[in-house]
């Protein structure tokens, strides 16, 4: 099951250099991630200074 990110998000940018498929990208209020190509992998959820992404 793909993660997700909340209104948590400040935008930063660092979730987005640390997936390894490119399934996450900025959205238009906050960054989202594509659930159709998210592996799972957890890399974004630890790199969040702000704990916005989970499991969905």
């Amino acid at each position: 099951m793909a993660r997700v990110i909340s209104d948590a998000c400040v935008s930063c940018g660092t979730c987005e250099g640390e997936c390894p498929v490119g399934a996450i990208s900025q959205g238009d209020s906050q960054y989202v991630i594509d659930p159709d190509t998210c592996i799972d992998c957890g890399a974004c959820e630890s790199a969040c200074p702000t704990g916005a992404i989970s499991e969905a």
